[in-house]
């Protein structure tokens, strides 16, 4: 009997109940370190949920920011788009109409509206204008990355172009009057306006996750344009005006590309993928960059 309790009694001194107590220490900070694990691996799992959207999709700060004007932003994509393509149609059409005598490559386009006695020529100026007006609301109500100078050279653009189809040339061989002078000063200005704004897009688009699928191609048009520039700078005044109607019409057709390229992707991000979802066209940029 002494012996049982003998070997019973370490379990009840001090040092028994230290080590017991040290026991059940060491058990509650293996349980509170596993809790704190599971709670730190239940962050990393939402966090890494969260993570591709907001790599991914265009949110907050991205130039996408629609909201509730998406059918708004559709809208002035869709007049953009059409006002443009209709206007690139009736000037083509246009080419044809006039005295089959005039040459295209060496009489320029404000010349050949002159000529063209239906006034199709100029009707397709005004409204490639104001499809460029509804384009740049358009680039304003969805929060694309034009605010600042881009957004008044477009403005420059828009305007000339309809003051231009106002206000016409002089004939072929007729001297300047005071409306034909404007007419060029206008025309200078659309020229050098819309080039300008596209290089100055160009880093813009780059950095926002909306627009860099199409950053490339501006880009490239934007380098076209200005190679343009030069080209019609050498050719209207050292050159004498020759080959004049060729290189007119080969920089306003860079010009027009860049209108329609963001016209087009501002109307895919308006309609195609909804508004606030990921937009990821990468087949469609590498093949036009390439």
């Amino acid at each position: 009997m002494t012996a049982v309790k003998d070997r019973i009694a370490p379990a009840t001194t001090p040092q028994g109940e230290a080590r017991v107590a040290s026991e059940a220490g060491v058990a509650s900070g293996a349980r509170v370190a596993s809790e704190a694990r599971v709670a730190s691996e239940a962050r990393v799992a939402s966090g890494a949920r969260v993570a591709p959207r907001a790599a991914g999709a265009p949110g907050e700060g991205s130039g996408y920011r629609f909201g509730g004007a998406g059918a708004r932003v559709g809208v002035y994509a869709l007049v953009a788009c059409l006002s443009m393509v209709s206007a690139v149609v009736a000037v083509v059409a246009g080419q044809f109409g006039p005295d089959p005598y005039l040459d295209p490559l060496n009489v320029t386009i404000s010349e050949y509206a002159v000529s063209d006695r239906g006034g199709v020529t100029e009707v397709a100026m005004a409204v490639m204008g104001l499809g460029s007006l509804a384009l740049l609301g358009g680039l304003r109500a969805a929060g694309a990355p034009v605010r600042g100078i881009p957004e008044r050279l477009l403005l420059v653009w828009s305007a000339a172009l309809v003051v231009a189809a106002v206000v016409p040339t002089t004939p072929i061989g007729h001297d300047l009057t005071l409306t034909a002078q404007i007419h060029r000063y206008v025309s200078v200005a659309a020229f050098v306006s819309l080039p300008a704004a596209a290089a100055l897009m160009v880093p813009r688009l780059a950095a926002d996750a909306a627009w860099k699928p199409v950053a490339r191609v501006m880009e490239w048009l934007a380098l076209a344009g200005g190679f343009g520039l030069l080209a019609i700078t050498y050719v209207a005044l050292p050159g004498g005006g020759v080959m004049i109607g060729l290189v007119e019409r080969l920089l306003l057709a860079a010009e027009v590309a860049s209108l329609l390229v963001l016209a087009g992707w501002l109307a895919r991000l308006a309609w195609a993928r909804g508004v606030g979802k990921a937009v990821n066209f990468p087949t469609y940029h590498r093949f036009i960059a390439s």
